[in-house]
């Protein structure tokens, strides 16, 4: 990119955070490289692919839109020619999406495309009987949650002016000395944190719709919560947690698409989650984790070693919630043999099948889960 474009690009981002944004280094430079994806004589494309990499919080939409049309105006600062943008295009290629409808574009289409009626329509239905289009919008959606964890008490203590009990040892302590004819009571209380979240996704062929929006959710859980671990199986499980640590769902579903080995394959529930009770679970059970399968239930394995590596499961965690796309149905049963063997072992079994269905998810998560 020229010094003039890199010069008017710096200097709407300062204007962004004059207004109360937060936008970092790391979000600028982000921004210069998504330019080179767009035609640079498009306003509207350049407007879009700034929008993606500036927007870290809904409620700045206004503000950048504001922003926008005011440090613009008319015209447009990042018009290129065709050779300098071939030249750019050439220099920053970008990573091929894991989901051939997934891009940049889809990710963050602009609200004025739908009305708000249309947008809910969209959230309540069925992934499954989404068009192209209605996908990239519910795609939007789930990124754009807003998620607010309950913290929990964990069994440590800090000193805390206002706290609910004494601390003894430090009243103690400072009677000795010249503050000793005037004893003062220390206080301490509880510490605070979020609950670990655990992931395990289910790609085998039967997910495959569902599977994609639930790894557009995992990328949306781990960029808000502090400590998300994600899993992928199929005939077996895949640690996917770097992957999800890029800023960007694209490149993060991207780098997935080289890591994860077993896409559509066959069900085998049971190996996947007793690998995680032998490979992973001393390291990840502490401080009383979350985990959320998300599974239809149909399983290619051993019913009975599904159900004992269940039992293990749900006993080194908190909680166990058990997402199925299929209980969103008015006249859906368990009956599965996979799902039989794990019902017992299953705290909250949810449907998955819809956006609203997702943000119900993060309700609980908010409320009854975080709680000890």
């Amino acid at each position: 990119m020229t010094a003039g474009p890199v010069r008017d690009l710096t200097t709407f981002a300062a204007a962004l955070r004059h207004r109360g944004m937060t936008i970092t280094p790391d979000q600028v430079s982000d921004m210069a490289r998504s330019l080179a994806l767009v035609d640079l004589a498009s306003r509207d494309q350049v407007y879009a692919a700034l929008r993606c990499m500036a927007i870290t919080d809904p409620a700045h939409r206004v503000t950048y839109d504001e922003e926008f049309h005011r440090f613009f105006g008319g015209f447009h600062p990042f018009a290129a020619t065709a050779e300098q943008h071939s030249s750019l295009t050439a220099t920053t290629s970008p990573s091929k999406p894991l989901f051939q409808s997934l891009n940049e574009a889809t990710l963050d289409e602009t609200d004025s495309e739908a009305g708000a009626s249309a947008v809910e329509s969209i959230a309540s239905r069925d992934f499954a009987d989404l068009d192209e289009e209605e996908l990239a919008e519910a795609r939007r959606l789930v990124l754009s949650m807003l998620w607010q964890p309950s913290d929990v008490r964990t069994r440590r203590w800090a000193r805390e002016k206002r706290g609910n009990r004494p601390d003894m040892r430090r009243t103690l302590h400072n009677a000795v000395g010249p503050e000793g004819d005037l004893m003062t009571i220390r206080m301490r209380r509880r510490t605070l944190r979020q609950r670990p979240l655990i992931i395990i996704a289910d790609i085998s062929g039967s997910m495959d719709r569902y599977a994609e929006m639930f790894l557009v959710f995992a990328h949306a859980a781990r960029q808000r919560l502090r400590h998300v671990e994600a899993f992928t199986f199929s005939t077996h499980l895949t640690r996917i947690t770097e992957d999800l640590k890029r800023r960007n769902a694209v490149d993060a579903l991207a780098r997935m698409s080289s890591t994860v080995s077993d896409w559509s394959g066959g069900t085998k529930i049971g190996e996947a989650i007793g690998d995680w009770n032998k490979v992973w679970s001393r390291r990840m059970a502490r401080g009383g984790p979350v985990v959320m399968v998300l599974s239809d239930g149909w399983d290619c394995g051993d019913a009975a070693l599904l159900s004992v590596e269940m039992a293990g499961l749900s006993r080194s965690v908190h909680s166990v919630l058990w997402l199925n796309p299929l209980a969103a149905r008015s006249d859906y049963r368990p009956a599965t043999r996979g799902m039989q063997a794990v019902l017992p072992y299953v705290d909250h079994l949810l449907p998955a099948a819809s956006v609203n269905d997702l943000r119900g998810v993060v309700r609980l998560l908010e409320s009854s889960v975080g709680v000890n």
